[in-house]
């Protein structure tokens, strides 16, 4: 058995050429998001008592729903790489949105935002996680399968 470390940095083909460190951090991301968030998510959905506050469901329903579809990504990880991207906006949106401007009065410790602020700063994770490269080519500039008109009794020609 050859174990080369420098096989960690190169691309799998199983995986659509990502990384095997991407795929191993994803994974890892997966895991802990499938396993601590949905252990938490479900056992507040599962416990809570009395009605909801519209508003406070529609949140525990995201994440919940959103650490379940993550063990999805344990199988799949370059597949479901846009519920990483989301996790990825939410958190640096809700960051410069409410923690950035309680920081910058000295607001921030001790305010009820503290807890959710610490939580979220784990945001560099998924960053590193990602593979950008693929992500700007996957989703930001894929080339689209140009279709050509055959010439009579020919056969299709795409163009990639």
């Amino acid at each position: 058995m050859n174990l080369r470390p420098q096989a960690i940095f190169e691309r799998d083909g199983r995986h659509e050429g990502v990384r095997r460190i991407n795929i191993y951090l994803l994974r890892l991301l997966y895991i802990l998001m499938f396993f601590v968030l949905g252990k938490d998510t479900w056992t507040h959905i599962l416990t809570h008592h009395g009605p909801w506050d519209p508003t406070n469901a529609v949140v525990w329903c995201v994440w919940t729903a959103f650490a379940t579809l993550a063990g999805l990504g344990i199988v799949h990880p370059v597949r479901m790489i846009p519920i990483v991207l989301l996790e990825i906006f939410y958190k640096v949106l809700w960051l410069n949105l409410v923690a950035y401007p309680l920081w910058a009065k000295g607001a921030l410790w001790g305010s009820p935002a503290e807890a959710i602020a610490l939580s979220f700063l784990w945001v560099i994770l998924p960053i590193v996680a990602v593979p950008w490269g693929y992500v700007f080519v996957t989703y930001i500039y894929k080339r689209r399968k140009v279709e050509r008109v055959p010439p009579a009794g020919g056969r299709h020609i795409y163009e990639p």
